[in-house]
C-alpha cells in the first residue's frame, strides 16, 4: 500500500486545525475514479464525490482508534498510528483510503491528512474489508 500525506497537511496541523491525538481522526473509502491530489486536495469536499458505497460501508468511513503519535530520535521520524480498521460484513470496492479530521462543521473544513493508493481495486464480497497500516503506522514525518 503507498502512502502520501497532503501537502497542506504540517500548516493545519501548526495553525490547530489537526490534533492526532485528540480529535476525530477518520478513514474512508474511495473509488478508482478518484485522481489523488497532493498539492491542491485539502479539505474532504475535494473527496467526498468518490466515496464507495455499499453494504455494510457507512457513509464517511469509520474513525480510527488507539491512536498513538511516537517520536524515533535515532531515524528523526515521528510516527503516527492506529489500529487497523476493518469493515465486517461488506460488499465494496475501494482503490483508496483516506484519511482526514472529522472535527470540522462541514466537508469544506475536515482537513484532509493522507491518502492510500491500494494499487489496484481491492473489493469485499459479504465478508471484512480491512484497512492494516504498515510498519510506517497510519503515516510518518521526518525532519531534515
Amino acid at each position: 500500500m503507498a502512502s502520501k500525506v497532503y501537502g497542506s497537511v504540517v500548516a493545519k496541523a501548526f495553525n490547530k486545525e489537526i490534533d492526532f491525538d485528540s480529535d476525530t481522526i477518520k478513514v474512508m473509502l474511495l473509488s478508482s475514479a478518484y485522481t489523488p491530489n497532493q498539492d491542491s486536495h485539502d479539505y474532504l469536499d475535494d473527496v467526498v464525490a468518490n466515496e464507495v458505497t455499499g453494504t455494510g460501508y457507512t457513509a464517511g468511513g469509520q474513525a480510527l482508534a488507539s491512536k498513538t503519535v511516537t517520536y524515533d530520535a535515532a531515524t528523526n521520524t515521528t510516527k503516527f498510528d492506529a489500529a487497523d480498521v476493518t469493515w465486517s460484513s461488506s460488499s465494496v470496492t475501494a482503490r483508496y483510503a483516506v484519511v482526514y479530521d472529522d472535527s470540522g462543521a462541514t466537508n469544506a473544513s475536515k482537513a484532509l491528512i493522507a491518502y492510500y493508493d491500494f494499487t489496484t481495486d481491492r473489493a469485499s464480497s459479504n465478508g471484512d474489508f480491512i484497512v492494516r497500516w504498515g510498519t510506517d503506522g497510519v503515516f510518518t514525518a521526518t525532519a531534515a
